[in-house]
């Protein structure tokens, strides 16, 4: 038998519980991963909790989870892509909270060996969704970038890529984390009414892309810095209330991975991990995920 977490009904994390299943099959096309490690994201709660009615499951009982690390051990039909035995990670739909997990190949990179499981099982969703954003605003060392909830999962990435590409960042986040962002070469900022005169006090040049992970408060900022609307990013909300962007993760890109991996490995990026739960503390994993204020990612290791 083999384990996996499960919910019956919409609710709190507390519907969420581990089922022991029969082993899961490939399919033609699908290879099988035994999990090593696996990510925690934000979409997944709103799921389970009917935020977004369109993504409900199709059926119950269903199961969690958009990311994860492992090691391929059962190849379906026609798959030479890759071989059992292969380390690898990546995306994956709604079934990576398992022990074991089936998945179509081409949504997998290989894992280097210098990255650590933990790691590789949380780099894919935020990884790639920061790369995107900040690739949709072609920032260069000419630019001063303000980042939302710059110590969160997305936040924490995006803010670096940023910094690799010569620009100035600053960063807003609870008081708490401000000096693991000033750490980072971040410039850190409290949240809260008056950021944008807070933000002019301490920016050597004006703002001139922002990237929002947090919502109204930071876009209303932005626009009181004269920001121009095109250069805001959002992923927190409906940007047509803004007449403002929304660039977040496009379709799986496997290179962008590997990409982001090699950074992790040479050390120009660091992946910070707030906590690792084994596979039975699901719920008090998600209480921790929901209670906010989460510095970079929680995972989950089976």
């Amino acid at each position: 038998m083999s384990r996996a977490v499960r919910f019956d009904r919409i609710g709190p994390p507390s519907v969420l519980h581990v089922v022991e299943i029969e082993p899961p099959e490939p399919g033609p096309g699908k290879i099988r991963v035994a999990v090593r490690a696996a990510g925690l994201n934000p979409a997944d709660y709103k799921v389970r909790r009917g935020d977004h009615l369109p993504t409900l499951p199709k059926r119950f009982p269903a199961g969690l989870g958009r990311e994860l690390a492992g090691v391929v051990d059962a190849l379906g039909e026609g798959v030479t892509s890759v071989s059992v035995g292969d380390e690898v990670f990546g995306n994956v739909a709604e079934v990576g909270l398992a022990e074991l997990a089936i998945t179509n190949p081409l949504n997998m990179a290989r894992k280097p060996a210098g990255l650590p499981w933990e790691v590789a099982g949380c780099l894919a969703l935020a990884g790639q969704t920061a790369w995107d954003a900040l690739e949709s605003q072609a920032v260069t060392d000419a630019d001063t970038v303000l980042v939302s909830a710059a110590a969160g999962g997305v936040g924490t990435i995006i803010s670096q890529l940023a910094l690799l590409k010569g620009a100035t960042v600053i960063g807003t986040s609870s008081e708490a984390n401000h000096d693991y962002l000033a750490k980072r070469g971040i410039i850190p900022v409290a949240y809260g009414e008056g950021l944008a005169d807070r933000v002019r006090a301490i920016a050597p040049s004006p703002v001139t892309v922002v990237f929002d992970h947090h919502g109204r408060e930071t876009i209303e900022a932005a626009i009181e810095l004269g920001v121009d609307r095109s250069r805001i990013n959002t992923i927190a909300m409906d940007p047509a209330e803004y007449g403002i962007q929304r660039v977040g993760r496009g379709p799986i890109n496997t290179d962008t991975l590997e990409k982001l991996a090699a950074l992790v490995v040479d050390g120009s990026l660091v992946v910070e991990i707030e906590a690792i739960f084994p596979l039975d503390e699901i719920v008090e994993a998600y209480e921790r995920l929901e209670a906010g204020h989460v510095r970079g990612k929680i995972v989950v290791v089976p």
